[in-house]
């Protein structure tokens, strides 16, 4: 057998070999989706609180959710109200149109926006710690499913309308928010 020929060849076959388990091993492997948390993917557009000089008001805009998976917002808290729930409007067994807090909170689906607005969905402030005033500025943190959280700023504005009642004819029946 002759080694001058046949080293050089096997030197080739191997260092073909290595270069190609070289490159295949350069490759990555997909990439496993990596979950966002839903604090760094929603935002508001047109926030706005209701001016009240005491007891509850509301606060309203459109969330939107620019991530790839839907998101839920489970809870709410501002330092101008020391209770907060996430709120519904339904039409009771009467035909009235009643506010509840929403069992599971609000959710947001991928890519899509909720509105919050009188008469319908929204933030409900109850037991205000001062007069909202048209011209301030109210600031919220929402919490999410995964923990995460959101914080905007929302102007108070003026408002009249939108007087629905308590679905259980709580203390707060026949509030306007």
């Amino acid at each position: 057998m002759n080694t001058s020929k046949t080293l050089p060849r096997l030197a080739a076959v191997i260092a073909v070999s290595l270069l190609a388990l070289t490159g295949c091993a350069t490759e990555s492997a997909p990439a496993e989706s990596e979950t966002v948390p839903a604090g760094d993917v929603v935002t508001i557009e047109d926030a706005w609180a209701k001016s009240a000089e005491e007891g509850m008001s509301a606060a309203f805009g459109t969330l939107m959710n620019n991530g790839d998976d839907d998101v839920t917002v489970v809870s709410v808290s501002s330092d101008a109200s020391t209770m907060l729930e996430l709120h519904e409007t339904v039409e009771n067994e009467a035909g009235e149109m009643v506010m509840r807090e929403i069992a599971g909170g609000f959710v947001i689906p991928a890519g899509g926006r909720l509105a919050l607005e009188p008469g319908a969905n929204h933030i409900m402030m109850m037991d205000l710690i001062a007069p909202l005033v048209a011209g301030d500025e109210v600031t919220f943190t929402l919490t999410f499913d995964d923990d995460s959280t959101y914080e905007f700023s929302a102007p108070v504005k003026d408002y009249s309308g939108a007087n629905e009642n308590y679905e259980d004819g709580g203390e707060h029946e026949g509030m306007d928010h």
